[in-house]
């Protein structure tokens, strides 16, 4: 277990692998559900009405678009630039990467997956089987 700072509040916390603390993971899944209930009420508002009417920073709303959790509509407004792609730096609604890239980075997944696998055994076609025959004895 290390210790390291978290992304949100800056506390140093015992890490399990997230980068985020507990408290702070709390504190983001009950803004979500505010957040949640407000672009329900409200479609099509964008981040920073939606910061303002429910109070909660627009860090956390962004943190939410990229996980996932949230996805930004086209509504012409100046936020097509606000969440890009990591990879290849393209507006994108949610998560961290653009369709093209995550389908490349399946693509190059699954062929290391391949290239990984061991062989399959060579099958004897002279070797006798494995499979024996014996009698059942009733005593």
């Amino acid at each position: 277990m290390n210790i390291i700072q978290c992304k949100m509040c800056k506390k140093p916390f015992h890490s399990i692998g997230n980068r985020i603390c507990p408290e702070c993971l709390n504190n983001i899944d009950r803004d979500y559900f505010i957040v949640r209930d407000f672009v329900y009420d409200n479609p099509g508002a964008d981040v920073d009405t939606t910061a303002e009417e429910t109070k909660v920073d627009k860090a956390v709303i962004l943190h939410l678009l990229k996980e996932g959790r949230l996805t930004l509509q086209n509504t012409g407004g100046n936020y097509e630039h606000m969440l890009m792609c990591e990879v290849c730096r393209k507006p994108i609604s949610s998560g961290k990467m653009c369709e093209m890239c995550k389908a490349k980075l399946a693509t190059t997944m699954n062929k290391s997956v391949e290239a990984h696998k061991p062989p399959p055994p060579k099958k004897d076609v002279n070797a006798k089987s494995k499979v024996t025959m014996h009698i059942k004895r009733d005593d």
